[in-house]
């Protein structure tokens, strides 16, 4: 099979997702229930997939995913910053949703200043409380 170069990857800005699942934010716990209002975040670099709804009905059989919430910018700090005025938009009632961890997270100094890993969520917990 010939090889095929493609050339030097460009880095053209920054994406950042958060899972938005039907959990106690703090407890982890699931959350089903009827979803009594539903508003998703919109705008430039902003991108919602969900099936979700007011009336909805979120069984406590499944995954807990409500909606996958994407935000595209130039920058990490751009994308971080439009992120979180994504989230402030995004109006789920009726049940718990991880909105509020998310929120946290993206204002940790840790977190904004780049020093995540795969231990981060961890020492984040530590630092803010662990679940009950």
């Amino acid at each position: 099979m010939d090889e095929v170069l493609l050339g030097p990857i460009v880095h053209r800005g920054h994406a950042i997702e958060c899972r938005i699942n039907a959990e106690h934010p703090e407890k982890f716990t699931p959350s089903a229930g009827r979803i009594t209002a539903f508003h998703p975040p919109g705008g430039t670099g902003v991108r919602v997939d969900t099936a979700a709804y007011t009336e909805g009905v979120i069984p406590p059989y499944y995954d807990s995913l409500i909606a996958k919430l994407i935000v595209r910018a130039k920058d990490r700090n751009e994308a971080i910053s439009r992120m979180s005025r994504a989230l402030e938009m995004f109006i789920v009632e009726g049940i718990y949703t991880t909105i509020p961890l998310h929120r946290k997270i993206l204002a940790d100094p840790d977190f904004r200043a780049g020093k995540t890993d795969t231990g981060f969520i961890e020492r984040f917990l530590a630092k803010n409380g662990r679940p009950h």
